[in-house]
């Protein structure tokens, strides 16, 4: 659960926190028996416990169907993400690994940690992928051949232009929102999305992911792996790296401040998206993240701390997301509420804040147009700062009832 600490600056964050933990805790006796679907939902509960807990929302076909799909772009991604394995042997890898996934018995070993573990065992996943339906199998190859190419590409090829970024991030995550509009629609639960507001879900939440990611991305070792687009760095200083030393805090937060600025370009787009979905589980599986993205934005931006460590919402607003976010007027809510605290951190002499606070407006009056944003709590409360002693009561009282009940256990054993 989230740490006392924020407990007591949020106590308002207890009933959500409880929620998603016991949610946890179902998910984890929602994994099935047979031995590769054991390994295949324990891996997404290891590698991702948010996307692991919306994903047990869908009907048992298509949570098939998108776990391993997420399991195999996982894998594909833990391949180009190795920055020990050589070029020569990374390449033919990506470009041929919609071919391994028929393979029962092929692995690779890379990776760290859980990603390696999902690499070493890697059949597990593909016994898996060939129990799924022709139709889902035919989507989730031909999104993993041309993610794989597209990565290759770009192995070889650095982020120049703000087109190239684009490019990229397509490959990496906007064929994500292709193939997933893909299985919806094979379900026979959407219609097919469009592929351009496909692609801005995607986009958005890999944007997102590239500017929190700075520091870690910089620092890999043994060498660094650079997102950023030159185009817009080199506005500001001489080399990437550059930005995060402490004498060039002041460019690296303008720098900052127009990356956001460019991956607000996509939130309207995931607005029209979302609003088109009709099945309930997809659209909360749909929503979250993305509330998750425009949340974390407004967190990084004017955030010289994205330079120094990592800034994330705290876990309890995470479990608040998961908790509300049930109806398109909750995204239209969110959206709104975070755009608000972005806005509210414009620097006027900011080099880009016009073009910022326009996106913002503009998302804002999305918002208010649907004439459904006010239908909801608001995720940033504004007494936050100034919580009620009841609710601190209340939380004192759940802690100490916690606290009894852990020691009369302990005095029992």
């Amino acid at each position: 659960m989230g740490s006392l600490g924020a407990i007591v600056r949020h106590p308002d964050d207890v009933y959500p926190l409880l929620k998603l933990k016991m949610a946890a805790r179902h998910a984890e006796k929602q994994i099935p028996e047979e031995p590769h679907w054991a390994f295949c939902y324990t891996m997404l509960l290891k590698v991702s416990r948010s996307f692991a807990l919306v994903i047990q929302q869908l009907d048992p076909q298509l949570r098939n169907a998108v776990c391993i799909f997420y399991l195999v772009l996982r894998a594909l991604d833990t391949v180009e993400d190795d920055t020990g394995i050589a070029t020569d042997v990374k390449v033919p890898i990506l470009i041929a690994f919609h071919r391994h996934i028929y393979d029962r018995v092929w692995h690779f070993s890379c990776g760290t940690k859980e990603y390696k573990v999902l690499m070493d065992q890697f059949h597990h996943v593909s016994t898996a992928f060939l129990e799924l339906e022709k139709n889902y199998q035919a989507a989730i190859e031909s999104i993993t051949k041309r993610m794989g190419a597209g990565m290759a590409k770009f192995i070889c090829n650095e982020v120049e232009t703000v087109d190239d970024y684009d490019e990229y991030c397509h490959y990496v995550a906007g064929l994500v929102g292709l193939g997933l509009s893909k299985l919806f629609h094979a379900s026979g639960k959407e219609d097919l999305a469009p592929d351009h507001l496909s692609n801005s879900m995607g986009l958005f939440l890999q944007k997102t992911n590239i500017i929190r990611d700075y520091l870690e991305d910089i620092n890999e070792i043994p060498k660094s792996r650079m997102f950023w687009p030159r185009q817009i760095w080199s506005k500001y200083v001489n080399k990437l790296e550059d930005l995060k030393y402490e004498e060039n805090s002041v460019k690296a937060v303008q720098c900052l401040n127009d990356m956001v600025t460019n991956a607000l370009l996509h939130a309207e787009d995931c607005l029209k998206y979302m609003s088109a979905l009709r099945d309930m589980s997809i659209f909360r599986f749909c929503a979250i993240p993305q509330i998750m993205a425009i949340g974390t934005l407004a967190l990084c931006y004017n955030n010289i701390e994205v330079f120094r460590g990592v800034v994330k919402m705290r876990r309890g607003l995470t479990a608040k997301v998961i908790d509300r976010t049930k109806t398109m007027a909750d995204v239209y809510g969110a959206f709104f509420d975070f755009s608000c605290m972005l806005k509210s951190k414009v620097d006027k002499n900011d080099l880009n804040a016009t073009k910022t606070l326009s996106r913002l407006e503009a998302i804002q009056k999305t918002c208010r147009e649907s004439g459904l944003s006010s239908k909801r709590k608001p995720y940033i409360l504004r007494n936050e700062s100034t919580n009620s002693s009841t609710m601190v009561l209340i939380l004192v009282i759940i802690l100490s009832i916690i606290f009894a009940y852990l020691s009369a256990k302990r005095q029992d054993n």
